[in-house]
């Protein structure tokens, strides 16, 4: 089932709409993005633990909500410039 702003905004609270548009135009589920928020910001890291890297849907998902360089790593971007 493909995300709602709803679920965006429940996985990574307050986002520009263009970002929300973006997520939502992937037709990824929420599982996914809650799996690519997970491996952006989450405190365990994945590969130590012997996960697989994620897959395509979810790699996706991680370049659009990766901090960039020059930010502060505090959350999803806000948007592309």
């Amino acid at each position: 089932m493909t995300m709602t702003r709803k679920d965006v905004v429940s996985v990574l609270g307050r986002v520009d709409d263009a970002m929300i548009a973006e997520l939502i135009l992937t037709e990824a589920s929420l599982a996914e993005l809650k799996e690519a928020w997970a491996w952006v910001f989450g405190d365990d890291a994945f590969m130590g633990e012997g996960r697989p890297l994620p897959g395509s849907q979810v790699a996706a998902l991680i370049d659009l909500i990766a901090p960039d360089e020059d930010d502060d790593g505090d959350g999803p971007a806000q948007g592309r410039s």
